[in-house]
């Protein structure tokens, strides 16, 4: 049996209709929400919110009309999601807390400053027990305790610890302050009763593994940020997985023209992978199957420059968090589209080559640049830092248009009433 074989431009195009951001938007409100994340499985969460959070943002970017609320209910009030460890910590489905016993048993061994938090263990649930919930502002335990970054107080480690052992989790946040109650006081009932399905460490990993390909869509074989928090994982372990895998047909192989190594996707995509091959172009069926993730449509139109119903005057634009599941892979997304991206937050001011806190611009199907944008919520402006664009873009009187409407949105999804600053790309 021949392998499939497709062109680069094929391959951006099922990469970015799994994503929903190509073509009609096809995820809408709450529910959408759902059947993206159980799609791609988590969205990897991180604090630093400079013009929103990295959850956030990437749903921003799929989701028409969503805001920041409807992420917060569903974590905290409508318990639909949870806040847990996957890719580092992450946002996914709360019946996927079954498959994370290992993690939790695994912190309820081990820890730093074990032996302090397991002797103050009791005290926290009292205070809980009293209250509702806690933070750690609230409990008397001022010592200061070796923890993974720095030293902090015991109070902290201590519910942090419990938290990683699943004996706490978060009841709400004001800011970025963690309220934390007892997790079976406020999880469903069912969450906390499902047996684990993976036997053993090997299913475990295979899981995880197929769980990842199905994150970013289209997935190889190598070393990349897209394996981040599967503790122990190595190459020979990651090969037997895949392996194994492929021989139950749990995961299926594709070759892209030009790369040597093949890529893999799940068999759920396997009705977009064939409108992909038969035509390139396809239609995405905006209706939401919130039991799946979204149903494939089965008739062809024209979507060759990635043009969106909702958007008549041509290709969708988007603005990318820097942590987007599409984005785990870095080489991969070089490979096919083009484009190298690096996430500078963490490099020296004075060696970053564009800016703290920037978001790749998809313009259609391709990566046209990069943006920096800040907002000021004091005065609720977002201000545009700077503006990127990839050699060979020309910045027309149309693609300014369509990125002015495109921060306009971005704005209103971070509540503020303005755009301010000049629309003008930075000199290369």
């Amino acid at each position: 049996m021949l392998m499939i074989q497709l062109s680069i431009e094929q391959a951006r195009r099922f990469l970015l209709s799994w994503h929903g951001l190509a073509g009609p938007c096809r995820f809408f409100g709450k529910d959408g929400v759902m059947a993206f994340i159980r799609q791609v499985g988590c969205v990897q969460f991180d604090p630093i919110d400079v013009c929103g959070k990295n959850a956030e943002l990437v749903l921003q970017s799929r989701i028409p009309g969503f805001s920041k609320r409807m992420l917060y209910e569903l974590l905290y009030e409508d318990r639909r999601l949870i806040d847990y460890f996957d890719k580092n910590l992450a946002v996914f489905p709360v019946e996927d807390w079954k498959y994370f016993n290992r993690t939790r048993e695994y912190y309820r061994k081990h820890g730093k400053s074990k032996v302090q938090v397991d002797a103050v263990a009791s005290r926290v649930f009292d205070e809980i027990h009293r209250r509702g919930f806690v933070r750690s502002k609230d409990l008397d335990l001022p010592e200061k305790v070796d923890w993974h970054w720095s030293h902090t107080r015991l109070s902290r480690a201590a519910l942090e610890s419990l938290y990683f052992q699943g004996r706490l989790a978060i009841h709400h946040k004001v800011g970025t302050t963690k309220y934390y109650a007892i997790a079976e006081d406020i999880l469903p009932r069912e969450a906390l009763s499902d047996m684990n399905p993976c036997r053993d460490d090997d299913a475990f990993l295979q899981w995880w593994i197929r769980r990842r390909i199905g994150a970013v869509g289209l997935l190889w074989n190598r070393p990349s940020d897209a394996w981040l928090g599967i503790d122990g994982l190595r190459s020979e372990g990651r090969r037997q997985a895949f392996a194994s895998l492929l021989e139950a047909g749990s995961i299926r192989p594709v070759r892209v023209i030009g790369v040597p190594e093949p890529f893999y996707y799940l068999p759920e995509a396997q009705p977009l992978m064939d409108a992909v091959i038969a035509d390139m172009s396809v239609c995405i069926d905006p209706r939401v199957d919130t039991n799946t993730g979204g149903s494939w449509g089965d008739t062809l139109s024209d979507m060759k420059t990635g043009t969106s119903e909702s958007s008549p005057r041509g290709p969708r634009m988007e603005l990318i968090a820097p942590l987007d599941n599409l984005l785990w892979d870095r080489r991969l997304i070089e490979k096919l589209f083009d484009f190298s991206y690096k996430w500078e937050i963490y490099t020296p001011a004075a060696q970053r080559e564009y800016g703290y806190y920037v978001l790749p611009v998809l313009y259609g199907e391709q990566f046209i640049g990069r943006v920096e944008l800040v907002c000021d919520r004091k005065n609720r402006e977002l201000n545009i830092q700077g503006v990127w664009l990839e050699p060979g873009i020309v910045f027309d009187d149309q693609l300014k248009l369509v990125m002015r409407e495109c921060f306009e949105r971005f704005a209103t999804f971070n509540d503020c009433a303005k755009v301010v600053g000049r629309l003008r790309p930075v000199a290369g």
